[in-house]
This record gives C-alpha cells, structure tokens and sequence, in this order.
C-alpha cells in the first residue's frame, strides 16, 4: 500500500521540516506540497526534500488562498502521478498520529468497501514563549467538549477526511468532506488523531493571520471574522494574549477537564531528533474509554453546527418573504388561482 500526504504551507519554516519528517517516519511514503508565497525559509525546506525525492513540489503565487482547488488538485496528482493507493490531506501545522502501530497500519485494516475514514482532531494551545520548540511547550490540548457551543473560537471539535486514491476526487474547503464522490464512508470509528497546532508565538500568529485572505465576500468561519475584526482594529495582539495558557490557568483547565496534559508528539519527536524511529503505542483500555467520552462531545458538536445552519437557513427564508417582490409574487400566484378555479368547467 502507498500512503501519500497532500501539504498546504506559506511561511512555515518553524515547523514543516519536523512535520515532514514526523509523517515519513509514521507510514506516508510521499508527500505532494504546494508552497504559496514562503518567505521565510519553507521553500528551502520544501526543496531539500524534493531533492530527496520524498516529496514534489507545487509553486502557487495567487494572493488569495484557494484551499479547495489546490487540495483537490494534488489529491488527483496523488492517484494519477504518484500510485497513491490512500491520501491525506495535511497543513503545515497538523500531525496525524495513528491510533495503531503506524499510519498504514491503520489504514490496512479498513474494509475494502470502505473509502473514507475520518479523523479527530486535536487543538493544542500556545504555552508562554520560553525560546523553546513548539513541540517543547505546546503539550496541552483543548478537551473535546470545552469549545462546543462557540463558533468564533479557534479551538472547535472537528473532522478531516483520508480517503482511498481517486483521479477524479474533489475535496471540500478544509478537507472535511468529498464532494460528489463514490467513495463510501466508514461511520462510528476514528481510528486516527490529528494534532493541530494553529498558533505557536506572537510572530507567528502575526504572520499567519496577515497571509490567511480568501477572496473578496469569502468568509471562512465566524472566528476568522473576529480576526479580521482585530486586525483592522490593530489588536492581534490582545488575541495571541487571550490564547496563551499560562500556569494558573493550566492548573485550573486540568482540574476542570477542559484541559488535557499530551506529551505524545513531544516524545516522537524528539526520538527522531536522536536518529530513533518513532514508536505509536496501542491505546489502553482507558484511553479508549476517554476516547469515547471525546467522539461523543464532537457528535455534539456536530448537532449544535446543524443547528446554527437551519437557524440561519430559517431566518433566510424569513428575510426572502419580507421582500415586496416575493410578497406581490405571492399575492399573484393566488389571483391566479381564484382565477383560474373561476373558469374551470364544471363538472358533468
């Protein structure tokens, strides 16, 4: 089985290589990268290795993010060019750690009926900035259930999609879902994590927010509208403040349980910072039991979403009515009945 990664990066040299790194040591065998408008040393990084040929390489110059069209066209590439028989689809600042002995592990065991598993993702939280690695500091996540009910935070249960290789496979803004596809999804079971680490510092934040535009009238969520809120407003920096979990405030999320202390990719990783591969330990049977606790708060999650969407819908429909032309239509279409019923012959 060949498992290729898909990779969306813009300025991200703090953390690609040791993501790159991280996923070819935990079963992906190549990665396929688009690299749109790196400034700060990714490019480089991206180019070393495709040098090594374990990765090709994908130059986007647009101002505007078009995370659709570039997923959807290197998942295509992946089937097509590269002999993918299973595709992820990462960002820079995601790692995907199998809940089994390695990324193909998993994905070997999926039925063959099968063609979409999804994963849960992981939100770790900025630490105070000591001048170490993110990995060093970022050992704490966001439980499950603490952000359910709060569109605009950062830090939202969700789900990203891997699915079987397909040369014809379009994929969704956020690679949560395949669009129009055969493929048939495996429900109920999420036998991979996804750890994201969205923001790291304040540099970095800066710089991700500045770079993260869609086009004109495109909104991506109610938090990056209060981003660009902030932005305009000049107070980025009270944002990355608000997010940063200090001591105190990590005594009282472990206590709470909305916080979740996970040293997990700090291990792997610095076991590859000593040459060693890596090692994916099977889930206890207290980790499955907290695991289930957490897939449970995301089908919560996923119905407070559905929710809010007809709420919105509702409220559309409700504006639509209100308008004079909708209403004189209305009125119309009514005339014309009576009329209509007038005229009608009557029967024998």
């Amino acid at each position: 089985m060949k498992l290729v990664m898909t990779l969306l990066a813009r300025d991200e040299a703090d953390i690609v290589d040791e993501q790159i790194r991280f996923h070819l040591n935990a079963g992906v065998d190549f990665v396929i990268a688009t690299d749109n408008l790196s400034e700060d040393g990714t490019t480089e990084i991206l180019e070393s290795y495709a040098r090594d040929g374990q990765l090709h390489l994908i130059r986007e110059d647009g101002e505007y993010l078009r995370q659709s069209e570039w997923i959807t066209r290197m998942g295509r590439l992946a089937a097509s060019d590269f002999g993918a028989d299973w595709v992820i689809h990462g960002d820079a600042d995601e790692f995907w750690w199998p809940r089994g002995e390695s990324l193909k592990d998993v994905l070997t065991s999926i039925p063959g009926r099968y063609g979409v598993v999804r994963a849960l993702l992981r939100h770790f939280v900025p630490r105070p900035d000591n001048g170490s690695s993110f990995a060093d500091r970022m050992i704490v996540r966001m439980s499950a259930s603490a952000p359910i009910n709060d569109p605009r935070s950062l830090f939202r249960p969700n789900l990203k999609i891997i699915h079987r290789a397909d040369r014809n496979v379009t994929v969704s803004i956020g690679a949560q879902r395949l669009i129009d596809s055969p493929l048939v999804p495996l429900r109920g079971w999420y036998p991979i994590e996804f750890f994201h680490f969205p923001v790291r510092s304040l540099e970095q934040c800066e710089r991700k927010y500045a770079h993260q535009q869609t086009g004109p009238g495109q909104t991506p969520s109610p938090y990056y509208d209060r981003v660009r809120a902030l932005i305009e407003e000049g107070r980025l920096g009270e944002l990355y403040e608000s997010l940063v979990v200090d001591d105190a405030a990590l005594e009282r999320g472990v206590e709470d349980g909305s916080l979740v202390i996970d040293t997990r990719l700090r291990v792997a990783l610095h076991a590859l910072r000593e040459g060693k591969q890596p090692t994916f330990p099977r889930p206890s049977v207290v980790d499955e039991a907290a695991y289930a606790v957490d897939v449970a708060a995301l089908g919560e999650a996923d119905v407070v979403r559905l929710q809010r969407r007809l709420d919105t819908l509702e409220q559309r429909l409700l504006t639509m009515e209100r308008r004079p032309s909708v209403r004189i239509e209305g009125k119309l279409r009514g005339a014309a009945k009576k009329l209509l019923g007038r005229n009608s012959p009557e029967p024998a």
